[in-house]
């Protein structure tokens, strides 16, 4: 696709924190076409040859995201709206899910997992390779994208905030809009921790990791008021006409029943798919999609996590 600027991911390219000081690497006006190099979310320390001990390493480094950018807007101001608009992903052939050690109480059941994990994927066109002939489809979507926040110094780009980050939202997929309110002058967007798949979740703390090259449009708008980030998409969603198998867990505490029926896909995967539990947490990571399915029959809550039956062989 035809672009108006490339920003390329060399270092002088490639921020760790969000701040409203990052000097802008090009200034582009409204409606134009912007490539991007993205480094995956481990800044390029795996590769094809990594082990489950280089995780170890990865657990020892507190440098946030590399996010490419930023970019100024020409006439973007505080009250502003950018509009985002998701044109095109290309990924690299290759793909990193993992998780850390449980000390580090990352992802939703490190008390489950004392060990480390890591699954390095083979990305052919719109497929991903998993173990024991699964192949889960792709669908390329930014994990961390947004302008920086008003507030001084420098912030984490791990927690999600109302200018955008680290927003995980595996439906912001290309053909995707996503809206987000400007704070500061130029707005001053960036973007990175492309994921060519994941499950609504990320149940142990990664999609399928992955560099890419995107390119969007940027638009301004001064004629809509939002608080925090809201998009258009067409998903992908899970259940429409495909057959899923899904877990529930049931419990007065959201968070618990989100734990269960995580717990009782991966005893699931291991027992019906032969699937190490490790390696369940990871596939549950890449495809599993967690849904609230009812909130008002207190004392309880229902979560269900939903895995499509067609990613496994003869199915």
């Amino acid at each position: 696709m035809a672009s108006d600027h490339h920003i390329t991911s060399l270092d002088e390219h490639i921020h760790t924190t969000w701040s409203r000081d990052h000097e802008p690497v090009q200034t582009i006006e409204s409606n134009d076409i912007v490539t991007f190099e993205c480094r995956d979310a481990t800044n390029n320390r795996l590769d094809a040859t990594s082990t489950v001990a280089d995780v170890y390493s990865l657990a020892d480094d507190s440098t946030g995201h590399p996010l490419t950018g930023p970019v100024a807007v020409a006439d973007a101001q505080p009250g502003d709206i950018l509009a985002v608009e998701l044109l095109e992903f290309q990924h690299e052939g290759i793909g990193f899910s993992y998780f850390y050690p449980g000390e580090e109480k990352l992802g939703l059941l490190p008390e489950d997992f004392p060990d480390p994990g890591l699954h390095v994927w083979e990305l052919d066109d719109d497929i991903g390779r998993f173990t024991n002939g699964i192949e889960v489809p792709l669908a390329p979507f930014p994990g961390n994208l947004g302008v920086a926040p008003a507030a001084e110094g420098k912030h984490s780009t791990i927690p999600p905030r109302r200018v955008g980050g680290n927003l995980d939202v595996k439906h912001l997929t290309a053909g995707s809009t996503l809206y987000l309110p400007i704070e500061v002058d130029e707005a001053l967007f960036s973007i990175g921790d492309c994921h060519a798949a994941q499950g609504d979740g990320e149940v142990c703390v990664t999609g399928i990791e992955a560099s890419m090259t995107v390119t969007v449009r940027l638009r301004l708008i001064s004629d809509m008021n939002i608080e925090q980030p809201q998009f258009e998409t067409a998903g992908p969603f899970s259940g429409g006409d495909e057959c899923m198998y899904a877990t529930t867990g049931i419990s007065d505490n959201l968070m618990d029943a989100t734990k269960k029926a995580t717990r009782h896909m991966i005893t699931y995967l291991h027992e019906r798919h032969d699937l190490t539990r490790t390696e369940a947490y990871l596939l549950c990571s890449a495809i599993v999609d967690l849904k609230i399915n009812e909130v008002v029959d207190k004392p309880n809550w229902v979560v269900s996590a939903y895995v499509p039956r067609s990613i496994f062989p003869n199915r």
